[in-house]
């Protein structure tokens, strides 16, 4: 920031020096063209003392005539008022004058050049700063970028992930009841079951005890009788002896099967029972069981995704930093553009007119010092 109001700083000046000098060059051009018309020229050989330009020898005048001349030409050929102004200056002012005037000028174009020089060396090395911070910038916008889609999409799939898990955990649950519920109508069913089970066998038991008592009776009658017979003579012939029914066995026996396949029936329910209740345990476990994981399995994914979360939001802010920061480079480039682009353009332009510039005023000032114009122009 401080390296950028500084060029802005400078920028401003150079322009301002720049349109500063454009208006004195545009000045001293009509200034010229004033001085330069004929009647100007009436005016000055009046207005100066005839008889102490008639002193000057005809040497000086010569050479002064010589510089005017170098001068005036390379003014023509590198449009420069500078030097359009000083060939002017060299027909009027002493030899001091316009000595010192050289000197200056060519201070003044070396400080230019100078300074022309280190501010195209100032933007070539700028620009290139300003590229390579936007080439990594623009990698790290791509790579934070590419950060938060992996970001966003690690967040969705742990959230369908969790719903999925909360959605099996609540079938469970709901089977868990459904089991429980089924448990207690069959353990419901297999009491009435057994009970029935149990009460008929009572009930046939007590129906096999009434007959194995009634014909075990009736034979112990049947053997008392034969023993005790009366004395005197027989009775009269009456009811034959009551025999056993020679179905009564099979009767009993069938009773006592149905008592036994009762039982049996009734052993088997138990086991049925005992079964089921082992098989509903062994569910209502491995359910449980499986709830636990399945929370805890929702718990590390919830955790992963509040992590996931506070590093989409850490990305999200270092893109706009990012963004911010390339914002802040292209507008430095577009400065760098404007201050830049006409130097770099024409730095060789520039340079060479400048160093024409120079040396036409060192060869002027050597003409004054007695050189002859006439090496200057095989030189040239």
């Amino acid at each position: 920031m401080n390296l950028k109001e500084k060029c802005q700083m400078t920028d401003k000046e150079w322009e301002q020096r720049q349109k500063t000098r454009q208006e004195e060059m545009k000045a001293v051009s009509e200034a010229l063209a004033v001085l330069s018309g004929d009647d100007a020229h009436d005016l000055f050989t009046r207005t100066f003392n005839p008889a102490l330009l008639q002193t000057r020898s005809s040497d000086e005048e010569g050479r002064r005539q010589e510089a005017s001349k170098l001068l005036s030409s390379v003014a023509q050929k590198l449009h420069s008022p500078r030097l359009a102004t000083l060939a002017y200056q060299t027909k009027l002012d002493a030899f001091t004058r316009v000595k010192k005037a050289i000197d200056d000028m060519v201070a003044q174009l070396l400080k230019e050049k100078d300074d022309e020089i280190k501010h195209k060396d100032f933007c070539t090395d700028e620009f290139n700063a300003n590229q390579l911070h936007t080439e990594k910038k623009e990698r790290e916008k791509q790579d934070v970028i590419a950060k938060i889609e992996d970001l966003e999409m690690t967040i969705s799939e742990l959230t369908k992930a969790i719903d999925g898990l909360k959605a099996e955990i609540a079938e469970m649950q709901v089977q868990l009841k459904r089991a429980g519920e089924d448990r207690e109508k069959e353990n419901k069913e297999f009491q009435a079951v057994v009970a029935d089970q149990r009460e008929t066998q009572e009930l046939l038991k007590k129906a096999l005890q009434v007959l194995a008592g009634f014909y075990s009776k009736k034979a112990s009658l049947a053997q008392k009788g034969k023993k005790q017979e009366p004395a005197g003579p027989p009775p009269p012939a009456g009811f034959e002896t009551y025999k056993k029914n020679a179905g009564s066995g099979g009767v009993m026996g069938l009773l006592q099967q149905i008592i036994s396949d009762a039982k049996a029936m009734e052993t088997e329910t138990l086991r049925a029972e005992e079964d089921a209740q082992k098989a509903y345990e062994d569910f209502v476990k491995n359910t449980n069981a499986s709830i636990e994981a399945k929370n805890k399995d929702i718990i590390n994914k919830a955790q992963l995704k509040a992590k996931s979360e506070g590093d989409h939001v850490q990305a999200k802010e270092t893109k706009e930093g990012v963004l911010l920061e390339l914002e802040q480079l292209s507008n430095y480039n577009a400065q760098l553009h404007s201050s830049c682009d006409f130097v770099i353009k024409n730095f060789d332009l520039r340079q060479t007119a400048r160093e024409e510039e120079v040396e036409a005023l060192r060869q002027a000032k050597a003409i004054l010092s007695g050189a002859k114009f006439e090496e200057f122009l095989q030189e040239a």
